[in-house]
């Protein structure tokens, strides 16, 4: 007889012998073991007495230089310490100021390629520029009406350039004379900026003078055929010496400090000329020739027995004429964006000019400025081709920020850039820097 199952009754299922369906009360957590350093407590006045470390506030210069990171921050106390004429006179640049913001732009859009493994316990920044070592690969160029920025003006900048081991330029407007700062640098390497002048005889007393008192290097300016539209001078009545307007009276007084040096030290005397009253534009376009030829460049290539270095090349067929015409030396250079607005980027022409100059088996060296607001601007320069750089506006921010300690500040800021962005690319010299370190991003 067989048994019927009663309906009831279902097979049990395949796994029926496992715990995977068996419903199981919940398990209680193990309880979490905090680490004694996280368990809470009241906090005792002796843990907290070494935590409030409150600083002594300091309000002299040196303390002001030293929280002074980068060439930004010392642009910073500049502005703030001087009046809006000369500090813009400074800052600005030519009609929309496309140029220089262009130039600076140009060295943010690149891209750093590092190599690792490489000892870089040491880092050698020398360089040899123009026939002699310059114990960092730059320079500071020539800057006009510079105690009008602030009254130590090129002397603080050729003395900090000594101390420093490096070249300083004077250029012919600035407000100190030739025979002046040899005798506040004596041991410096000083380079003369020369204008050519309609009047050539003038041009050669300057030229003689810059010889006599032991410049090694003429540095002839090339982009300036008439001035360039400055318009921040504009607006602000830009005169030389500054005029005491009710304007520039109520700038000053937020300012105290810089007028009160201006009235006190000796009055603007000029390298080129004993003095001078009158625009800036004025006097600009009295100085810079509209004729000037390269049979100028010939002439000065004669007369001049030391290194000839031009200024203003913006393209590669000038740089190639030049070199062709004696000069020792280039500088990619559009004036600091001062001259022409929506001039070629010297960062940009760098590797197609020093192409350009390798393939003519030329020994000139190329010398680049305009944008530079770092050590790491001036090594992404020197990887791409440039054999030495020159600061302007870096130095300036410094001297207007705090005198001859600030032009030391910005030289300091720059060399430590310079320092840190080399051994991370894993590079010790300044002669192994090469375009591969650097990717120029397009834009």
């Amino acid at each position: 007889m067989t048994d019927t199952l009663d309906p009831k009754i279902t097979a049990a299922p395949a796994n029926a012998g496992s715990d995977e369906n068996v419903t199981r009360p919940p398990q209680p957590r193990p309880a979490v073991v905090q680490p004694p350093a996280l368990k809470r407590r009241v906090p005792k006045v002796s843990d907290l007495a070494p935590l409030m470390q409150f600083k002594k506030p300091e309000f002299s210069k040196a303390a002001r230089l030293r929280r002074a990171s980068t060439i930004w921050e010392l642009r910073d106390i500049a502005k703030r310490r001087t009046p809006k004429a000369p500090f813009d006179y400074t800052d600005g640049a030519a009609e929309e100021e496309i140029t220089l913001r262009r130039a600076r732009q140009a060295f943010q859009d690149i891209e750093f390629r590092p190599g690792i493994l490489r000892d870089v316990s040491r880092i050698d920044l020398r360089t040899d520029i123009l026939g002699k070592e310059s114990r960092l690969p730059f320079g500071i160029a020539p800057t006009g009406f510079t105690r009008m920025m602030q009254s130590e003006g090129e002397y603080a900048g050729s003395q900090a350039a000594e101390a420093a081991g490096i070249p300083y330029t004077l250029s012919t407007m600035g407000t100190a004379s030739i025979e002046d700062v040899a005798t506040a640098a004596p041991n410096g390497r000083n380079w003369f900026q020369l204008y050519l002048w309609t009047d050539r005889d003038r041009s050669l007393e300057l030229i003689e003078r810059a010889a006599k008192a032991g410049n090694d290097t003429l540095m002839v300016t090339v982009d300036t055929a008439v001035a360039g539209a400055r318009l921040r001078d504009v607006r602000n009545g830009m005169t030389i010496p500054p005029a005491l307007t009710v304007k520039t009276v109520l700038d000053a007084s937020y300012r105290p400090a810089w007028w009160f040096n201006f009235l006190t030290h000796e009055p603007l005397t000029f390298a080129s000329l004993s003095r001078y009253t009158g625009t800036v534009a004025d006097l600009i376009n009295s100085m810079f020739d509209p004729t000037l030829t390269y049979e100028d460049l010939d002439w000065l290539r004669e007369i001049w027995k030391g290194k000839l270095v031009v200024k203003g090349i913006q393209t590669v067929e000038d740089a190639r004429r030049v070199v062709d015409h004696g000069a020792d030396s280039i500088i990619l250079s559009n004036h600091g964006g001062r001259q022409l607005d929506r001039a070629p980027i010297p960062f940009h022409l760098l590797p197609e000019v020093t192409g350009a100059l390798q393939a003519d088996n030329s020994n000139a060296d190329v010398i680049l400025d305009t944008g530079i607001m770092s050590g790491a601007d001036i090594v992404a320069a020197l990887a791409l081709g440039a054999d030495f750089a020159l600061i302007g506006r870096a130095y300036l921010y410094g001297l207007m920020a705090g005198g001859r300690e600030g032009v030391d500040r910005t030289i300091q800021i720059l060399e430590k850039d310079m320092t840190r962005t080399m051994a991370l690319l894993g590079v010790s010299k300044v002669a192994d820097l090469n375009p591969d370190h650097v990717r120029l991003l397009q834009r």
